[in-house]
C-alpha cells in the first residue's frame, strides 16, 4: 500500500498541475500529510527513549561497547565510500556547464562563516547537552553575529566585525538524547536485579509505543499520497528545471543508485556472507515511507518494524543501531554534497586541485555527520563551498531540484541503516546467544533456589541455611551446569568452540550469595 500511495501521489500531482489550483486548495491537499508527519515526529522522542534504554539494559556493558564501536566504524566506512563515489562520478560525467548560470534568478543570502571546526565542535557539544529536557527541543549551533567595534579610528566607512557566538536553534538534539539513553541503559544493565522494575517499565513502554506506531501506519497511504501530491503541485515550471539541471540530477541519482546496489550490498556480503537482497526486500516499506515523507526520523518506527519482523534482527540491535543511524549515517547526504560542490565549481570554470578535492571529501563526510539532523543539505553545501573558496550564489540553482533529490537520498540513508543493523547483528550473533544462555541459566538457578526455600520452610520453618549447606548445594549445581549451558548454546548456534564458562564467578563472586537474598544471586 505504501508503494501504491507514492505512485498515486505522483499521478495526482502531475494530473492536477494544469488546473492551477488556488493556495487554499493546495493547503487542504497538504493538510492530511502535514498531520501525518507531525504525529510521526511526535513518536520519535518516546521511541528513542524506550527502545534504546530497554535494549541496552538487557545487555552487559561489554556487549554494548562492542555494538557501539562496530556501528560507528561501519557508518564511517560507508559515508567515506559514498563521498568518494560522488566525487568520481561528478568529475567523470562533468555535468557543470557555465551557461546554466543564466537560469539562476535569485541568490540565497545565508551566512557562510561557519568553518568545519565549528561544525565538529557543535557535534561534540550536542553529544553532551547541559540540559536533557532542553535537548528535546533545542540543539547547539555556532553562529556569527555582525557587531560594530566599541572603539574605532576616524573613518568614513562603517567597520563591521563578525563575532562567533554559541547559540541554540529549534529542533530536537537527537544525538545528545542518544548519548544520554545509551549511558542510562548501560548503567541499568550493571545494576542487575536491583533495576529489574526500571527495565520492565521501559520494555513495556517500548511495546506500547510500537503498538501505537503499528496503528498509525494504517494512515500512511493517505498521508504519503497527500505529501507527494502537494509537493509536486507547489513546484514551479518543471520543464525549465529539467532542461537546465537534467545532467546534474542524473549524476546525483546515479551515484545514489550505485551506492545502493553495489557499495553497500558488496560490503554487507563480504562481512556476513549473506544475500543483501534479503535486507532490501525486508526494508522496502521503510524505504518507500522515507521517500514519501522525506524524513529519516519519520521513517524510524517503520524501519524498526521492518528489520525486526521481516529481517528477523534482534531488537537489541535495531533499537540502538537504527536511531543512531538516523542521526549520523548520512551516506546519501555525503554523496549529494560532494557532487553539488564540484558541480558549482564546474559552473564557474574552477579547476579544483587534488588538495581541494581531498578537502571537499573530508568536509562533506564531517558535514554529513555533524549536520545530519539539520533539515535539507543547504547548510552543509554552503559550509563546504566556503571551505574551498567557491561562490555561494549559485546554490539557488540546486534548490529547484532538491525536492526530488532530498527524497531519494533519504531513502538511501534509511536502507543504509538497515544494512548496518544486519552487519552488527551478524558480528554480535554468537555473543548475544551466549548472553541469552547465561541469563536463562541464572533465571533457572533463582527459580530452583526459590523452590528449595519454599519446600524447606514448609517442612521445617526453623530451618537455617549453613555455609556448608550452601556450598553443597552450589557444588551440586556445578556438576551439571556445563552440560546444561552447552546444550542450550548448541541448540541455538551449533558451536561452542569460543565459549568460556565464567558463570561461577558471575554467580558466586564475592563469596556465596545468601539464599535468603535471592535477588543478589
Amino acid at each position: 500500500m505504501t508503494i501504491v500511495s507514492v505512485v498515486l501521489g505522483v499521478s495526482l500531482g502531475f494530473g492536477l498541475r494544469p488546473l492551477n489550483l488556488s493556495a487554499e486548495t493546495l493547503q487542504l491537499i497538504n493538510f492530511p500529510g502535514e498531520i501525518f508527519m507531525q504525529v510521526l515526529k511526535m513518536m520519535i522522542l518516546p521511541l528513542i527513549f524506550s527502545s534504546l534504554i530497554s535494549a541496552l539494559a538487557q545487555m552487559d556493558a561489554k556487549e554494548s561497547g562492542q555494538m557501539g564501536l562496530a556501528t560507528v566504524l561501519y557508518y564511517l566506512t560507508t559515508t567515506v565510500l559514498a563521498t568518494l563515489l560522488g566525487i568520481f562520478l561528478v568529475m567523470t560525467i562533468h555535468p557543470g556547464d557555465p551557461s546554466i548560470k543564466a537560469g539562476s534568478l535569485h541568490d540565497v543570502p545565508v551566512d557562510t562563516d561557519v568553518s568545519p571546526l565549528d561544525t565538529f565542535l557543535d557535534l561534540v557539544r550536542n553529544m553532551f547537552p547541559e540540559n536533557i529536557i532542553q535537548a528535546t527541543f533545542e540543539r547547539v549551533q555556532t553562529t556569527y553575529v555582525a557587531q560594530r567595534p566599541r572603539i574605532t579610528k576616524n573613518s568614513s566607512d562603517d567597520v563591521i566585525i563578525m563575532k562567533k557566538a554559541i547559540s541554540t536553534t529549534r529542533g530536537m538534539n537527537i544525538l545528545g538524547i542518544i548519548v544520554f539513553c545509551t549511558g542510562f541503559g548501560i548503567v541499568i544493565s550493571q545494576l542487575g536485579e536491583r533495576a529489574r522494575i526500571v527495565v520492565d517499565f521501559f520494555v513495556i513502554l517500548d511495546a506500547v509505543i510500537m503498538r501505537w506506531v503499528e496503528t498509525l501506519m494504517w494512515f500512511a497511504p493517505l498521508g504519503i499520497t497527500c505529501l507527494v501530491c502537494g509537493n509536486l503541485l507547489e513546484l514551479d515550471d518543471l520543464s525549465d528545471t529539467a532542461s537546465v539541471l537534467l545532467l546534474y540530477v542524473f549524476t546525483v541519482i546515479a551515484g545514489l543508485i550505485l551506492h545502493t546496489v553495489i557499495t553497500c550490498p558488496i560490503l554487507y556480503f563480504l562481512i556476513t556472507r549473506k544475500n543483501p537482497m534479503f535486507i532490501v526486500r525486508g526494508m522496502m516499506q521503510a524505504i518507500v515511507t522515507a521517500f514519501g515523507t522525506a524524513s529519516g526520523g519519520a521513517a524510524l518506527p517503520m524501519s524498526m518494524q521492518c528489520m525486526e519482523d521481516n529481517c528477523h534482527v534482534d531488537r537489541r540491535i535495531t533499537r540502538f543501531v537504527l536511531p543512531l543511524g538516523s542521526t549520523i549515517n548520512m551516506d546519501g547526504n555525503a554523496l549529494y554534497e560532494a557532487v553539488a560542490v564540484i558541480f558549482i565549481a564546474q559552473l564557474n570554470n574552477v579547476d579544483l586541485s587534488f588538495a581541494e578535492v581531498v578537502t571537499v571529501s573530508v568536509t562533506a563526510t564531517i558535514a554529513s555527520i555533524g549536520l545530519g539532523s539539520v533539515p535539507a543539505g543547504l547548510v552543509s553545501i554552503l559550509l563546504i563551498l566556503n571551505t574551498v573558496g567557491l561562490p555561494v550564489k549559485d546554490v539557488s540553482l540546486l534548490l529547484t531540484v532538491d525536492w526530488l533529490l532530498d527524497r531519494v537520498r533519504t531513502s538511501i540513508n534509511v536502507l543504509g541503516d538497515g544494512f548496518a543493523a544486519g552487519v552488527v547483528a551478524h558480528l554480535l550473533q554468537k555473543r548475544l546467544v551466549v548472553s541469552d544462555a547465561r541469563n536463562d541459566f541464572r533465571t533457572e538457578i533463582k527459580e530452583e533456589i526459590e523452590l528449595l526455600k519454599s519446600a524447606a520452610n514448609s517442612r521445617r520453618p526453623s530451618f537455617a541455611w549453613s555455609e556448608h549447606s550452601k556450598e553443597v548445594y552450589f557444588n551440586a549445581l556445578a556438576t551439571n551446569a556445563d552440560s546444561r549451558i552447552q546444550s542450550r548454546i548448541q541448540s541455538r548456534s551449533g558451536s561452542i568452540a569460543n565459549f568460556n564458562l565464567h558463570w561461577r564467578n558471575a554467580l558466586l563472586e564475592p563469596g556465596y550469595a545468601p539464599l535468603n537474598k535471592v535477588q543478589d544471586v
